[in-house]
Parts: structure tokens; C-alpha cells; sequence
């Protein structure tokens, strides 16, 4: 793959322009090319996404409107496509977000980029078998009292639902990435993030609240727990990139 010279921060705005869009376009065929795969296997996808809700008693799904199976084929068609992708999407992501590396240090990309996508369906995955069914549960059945209720769910706010939390999850479990990146290139350091625990808890607990897809607390700490734990692997792995780092440039 071409990358932009070294000193992309002098391009012109033209040249980011054209680069993102060259991203957004690359990304956008990936997806077109798995949506159209997705389409034959939508149906068992949606309904091995709908577990969490169908193995609950007493819920059932319901449907409001003629064009809302079609609907919920067609996004969940696109979820497939977004996750066929993902490697591509993310690739060209983050040969934008990293324009500026040398040439002996492309190699990142390969390392980056797999890590990434490993971060990002691991998240997917702690939210859809673990959070996802627990707090499915506390929401459906909180509030109920002494009044008895059938909880009916559409499916298609089942599917946005979905997806807001596997896509959050998946991005929050990115932070590990981010911090490597932000220490490798000098903007931070292990031993500044190791004294800024404190600051660092409260930051995570206000984003978890900020992010999560629901406002009940039980959904924001089973958020906020994975990103601490993410916090402090991001430290000690830190302490390793900062090392590599003093000797690539004590080498110079």
C-alpha cells in the first residue's frame, strides 16, 4: 500500500481531503462487497443475535410495521458487511490516522492493525456473551413491582440496541492502542499514567456514563471494569514500548 511522505503535517487541506476521502471510499466498497454476502446469511445471523432475548421467559419479539422485517434484513445485512470489513476498515483507518511513519517503522501497521481487531471483537464478544445477557435481564424485568407485564421487543430496536453496545464496546476496548501510540511517539508515559490512577479511574467511570448505551449504573460499571483493566495492561505494556523506544533513538 502507498503511504503519504513523512511531514504529512505540511500537506495542504486538498491532500487530507482527498485522503480521507480515498479511506472513506476504500471502506465504503468493503462493506458494499460484504453487505451483499451478509444478505444470504442475515436471517440465522439475526437469529442467533436475538439469543439473549429469546432464551428469556415471557419476551417476545414483535413486529409494528409491513416494512420492518425488510428493514431489520437489511441491517442486519450491513452488520455482516461491517464485520467482513473490519480488517480493511480498519486498516485504512489507521494508515490516515499514522501517516508519518519512516520507513523502517511500517512494520507498526502490521502489529496496529491485527491488535486492533483482535481488541475490537474481543470487546464485541465480553459484551454479546457476558454484559449483553445480564443486562438484557436487569432491563427488561427492573421497574416491574407489584404490576404484572409482558415485555414485548420490536426487532428492530433489539437490532439498534445491539448494535450501539457491541460498537461501543468494541471502540472503548481500542484504548489500549491509543495510549501505546500516544507513548511510543512521546505524548505520554507510562510513569505519568501510573500516577494519574486516581484521575484515571474517575475519567473512566465519567466515560462509561458517557458512552454506555443505557443510563442504569449495572451496564456502566461492567463498561467501566474492562477499561481499567485495559488502563493498567496499557501501562505495563507502556513500560515496554518506552523502553524500545530510548534505544531506537539512543541508536540515532
Amino acid at each position: 500500500m502507498r503511504r503519504r511522505p513523512r511531514g504529512d503535517g505540511n500537506m495542504p487541506l486538498l491532500e487530507h481531503v482527498l485522503a480521507l476521502r480515498k479511506v472513506l471510499v476504500i471502506a465504503a466498497y468493503a462493506v458494499a462487497i460484504g453487505t451483499v454476502l451478509g444478505w444470504f446469511f442475515s436471517d440465522q445471523t439475526f437469529a442467533y443475535l436475538a439469543y439473549p432475548v429469546l432464551r428469556l421467559k415471557n419476551i417476545t419479539f414483535i413486529t409494528t410495521t409491513p416494512m420492518e422485517p425488510m428493514l431489520v434484513k437489511l441491517k442486519v445485512s450491513l452488520l455482516i458487511g461491517v464485520a467482513l470489513s473490519l480488517p480493511v476498515i480498519l486498516w485504512q483507518i489507521w494508515s490516515f490516522v499514522l501517516p508519518a511513519l519512516k520507513q523502517n517503522e511500517k512494520k507498526y501497521l502490521y502489529i496496529i492493525v491485527p491488535s486492533s481487531l483482535l481488541l475490537f471483537i474481543g470487546g464485541a464478544a465480553l459484551c454479546f456473551f457476558v454484559i449483553l445477557p445480564m443486562g438484557i435481564k436487569v432491563l427488561l424485568y427492573a421497574g416491574g413491582g407489584m404490576v404484572q407485564s409482558t415485555p414485548f421487543v420490536t426487532k428492530t430496536s433489539y437490532l439498534g440496541f445491539l448494535i450501539t453496545f457491541l460498537g461501543t464496546f468494541g471502540l472503548v476496548f481500542q484504548l489500549p492502542i491509543v495510549l501505546l501510540i500516544l507513548i511510543r511517539i512521546g505524548i505520554l508515559s507510562p510513569r505519568t499514567l501510573a500516577k494519574k490512577r486516581r484521575w484515571a479511574v474517575l475519567i473512566i467511570i465519567i466515560l462509561a456514563a458517557v458512552v454506555s448505551p443505557t443510563p442504569d449504573l449495572f451496564t456502566q460499571f461492567l463498561m467501566a471494569a474492562p477499561m481499567y483493566f485495559l488502563f493498567e495492561i496499557s501501562i505495563w505494556l507502556g513500560y515496554i514500548v518506552e523502553r524500545k523506544r530510548t534505544k531506537a533513538l539512543a541508536s540515532q
